[in-house]
């Protein structure tokens, strides 16, 4: 069946939102996020297009970003990190999962809900209870923090709301449900993350795809005996295949 055609955003503004594959981790470290932004950068040097805002959870990135050349732009943001990715961890293969998702951005209302609920990702997540204590946001930038890699154009949506609005907004409880993603699991993911770590041996995680197969058996059996450790949990965060991890 044919994909379905992406839709157009008349104001060229769009919400993209990139998933590991198997819903596994993208990110293992801070250099990972880190060289994430650096190419970024190094395409909007390059490319014409602006970004709004971002936030680099473990397993999934969610963009706001204006570009009338979209899918070149993405292809070359995700392709290099790929390359980067492979080579670091000695792995092969594809890192996202299909193909981005994206929504268009067509008023100012919108475009500020969408930045709220890409700000409280994190929060909502249980990893902070402050959006201001999350490092890998747009939202230090939009505070005016020095000593950050500047890659948002933050007069955009400054000019819409004042810095006091902004900060009110952004903090604000709220249901907003964009591009949804959402998971229910006992154990957050960094509790999850520790774990796998601890029974696996390893320093990445990724290092568990590539063991020989009986060792990597019985990781995943000892995992599933973990109180709290969901199959769908150990299959996103160990990009190992849930079909593989219910059968063993």
């Amino acid at each position: 069946m044919p994909r379905a055609a992406r839709k157009k955003s008349k104001s060229g503004i769009y919400h993209i939102m990139i998933r590991g594959i198997n819903r596994q981790d993208i990110f293992e470290d801070d250099e990972d996020k880190e060289k994430f932004i650096q190419t970024v950068v190094v395409c909007k040097d390059k490319c014409d297009f602006q970004i709004y805002g971002y936030c680099l959870m473990s397993n999934h990135i969610h963009l706001l970003i204006k570009d009338e050349n979209l899918a070149i732009t993405m292809r070359k943001i995700c392709a290099s990190y790929v390359y980067w990715y492979n080579s670091k961890y000695k792995r092969s293969g594809h890192l996202y999962q299909d193909r981005f998702k994206s929504e268009v951005i067509e008023d100012d209302s919108y475009l500020l809900t969408v930045l709220r609920y890409i700000h409280q990702n994190p929060l909502k997540a249980g990893m902070i209870k402050n959006i201001a204590d999350y490092k890998w946001s747009s939202y230090s930038e939009y505070l005016g923090e020095q000593n950050k890699q500047k890659i948002v154009d933050v007069g955009f949506v400054l000019d819409i709301i004042s810095k006091e609005q902004f900060i009110n907004y952004n903090n604000d409880k709220n249901q907003d449900e964009c591009l949804e993603y959402t998971q229910t699991v006992k154990l957050d993911d960094n509790e999850a993350r520790e774990i796998i770590k601890k029974i696996s041996g390893v320093k990445n995680i990724s290092e568990i795809q590539v063991f020989e197969k009986s060792k990597r058996n019985d990781i995943i059996r000892n995992l599933k005996a973990i109180e709290g450790l969901s199959i769908r949990q150990i299959a996103r965060i160990t990009g190992i295949t849930r079909k593989i991890i219910e059968i063993k």
